[in-house]
């Protein structure tokens, strides 16, 4: 499975701990092509569909919905926790996505 950065997969983030965002969901490809193509590990924003308008939370919609993809939240988790692909963000998606996290990390 070839995964690339903005493509949309569902990922079983259990076990977690303590506040981290659990359970078997939507997440946001974050680390680039290059570390996905030889890494046997990736970078993920989850999403989640309850979620209040915080500063580091993307709104958009999936699948009719109203869903927030949490940048406070990214992690980076093994290839064995994806369970399959479901889509990708689109360009003003990305734009945003990039925006929260150049805010949240890097300013």
């Amino acid at each position: 499975m070839e995964i690339k950065q903005y493509q949309i997969i569902i990922v079983n983030l259990d076990p977690t701990v303590g506040s981290e965002i659990r359970k078997t969901r939507p997440c946001v490809v974050i680390s680039p092509n290059e570390m996905n193509k030889h890494l046997r590990t990736i970078t993920i924003a989850p999403i989640t569909s309850k979620s209040k308008d915080y500063m580091t939370r993307v709104k958009f919609e999936l699948e009719g919905n109203d869903n927030w993809i949490a940048i406070d939240q990214i992690r980076t988790i093994d290839l064995t926790r994806i369970i399959k692909i479901i889509g990708e963000l689109d360009t003003k998606e990305i734009k945003k996505v990039k925006s929260i996290i150049k805010e949240t990390f890097v300013d």
